[in-house]
């Protein structure tokens, strides 16, 4: 398949008690709440009318057991370059939290102490769009993971770098496919609730 016939389908996971309260929540092992595995669920009749050369997700608890719910387990591969952004010592705190000593603080420009950087995300999400893009077979293929690394992988995708994904807003259990417009790099689909959409 052409490089520029094959989409990559980014599914952020259900809700966490962290993922709605705020706190950045990195390698923390949470199980999602029982409103996101509703959330995740509801993503099944989107995702059964597509066909996935293949399906990776984060080793994360809260990403494989979105995928397994939105009916794609079976394909499933665990793919350790979708992890979360490694938040360090901001790990489990709030970005107000953070601001109390650094005001200005984003995790796009000033990356996490003992944690990750934008640059090295960046790093990551190259090789992970690269093995997306080589996968064999036919279709496009689905990324079950979280969601500073899906936007940090969407700003790659499109040439802003890993920082770009500050521009995304994205939500629990979305749809949002990266594609292509005549041959370069574009957003097909953006932060879909999970319900049926025209085209999917």
């Amino acid at each position: 398949m052409s490089d520029t016939q094959r989409q990559l389908w980014l599914l952020r996971h259900g809700a966490t008690e962290w993922a709605l309260n705020g706190r950045h929540t990195g390698n923390t092992d949470l199980p999602l709440l029982p409103q996101g595995e509703a959330e995740a669920k509801a993503l099944a009749p989107i995702l059964a009318k597509q066909a996935f050369a293949a399906v990776f997700s984060s080793p994360l608890q809260r990403a494989r057991r979105t995928c397994e719910l939105a009916g794609l387990g079976a394909q499933m591969q665990i793919q350790e370059k979708i992890l979360e952004w490694n938040y360090g010592d901001y790990e489990g705190i709030t970005t107000p939290q953070i601001r109390e000593t650094i005001p200005d603080w984003t995790v796009w420009c000033h990356g996490c102490p003992n944690g990750e950087t934008a640059v090295q995300v960046q790093a990551r999400c190259e090789a992970a769009i690269n093995e997306a893009l080589a996968a064999p077979g036919e279709g496009d293929v689905a990324l079950f993971a979280h969601g500073h690394i899906l936007r940090a992988l969407t700003g790659t995708w499109l040439g802003l770098g890993a920082s770009g994904g500050s521009f995304f807003k994205l939500g629990t259990a979305s749809v949002s496919v990266l594609g292509w417009e005549r041959g370069k790099r574009a957003i097909s689909r953006w932060n879909a609730p999970t319900q049926p959409l025209e085209g999917f």
